[in-house]
């Protein structure tokens, strides 16, 4: 059984229709979840606009790569 993250929060969030199923299908054809997308969406813009650190691993595992 997976465990939840000590640190994940719950929000309610609006949506509309035409979008909400735009989604649904995004996440479909990428195997993930409605909520699964929707974190990797908001993850993605994170990372992309310089808001969010690079995981501590990753940023090894890359250093690594590199040498």
């Amino acid at each position: 059984m997976a465990t939840k993250e000590s640190n994940t929060r719950s929000f309610i969030l609006r949506i509309d229709g035409e979008t909400m199923e735009a989604l649904e299908k995004w996440a479909a054809d990428e195997f993930r979840s409605t909520n699964g997308q929707l974190q990797w969406i908001i993850a993605e813009a994170l990372r992309r606009s310089g808001r969010k650190p690079r995981a501590k691993r990753k940023v090894k595992e890359e250093e690594k790569n590199e040498e």
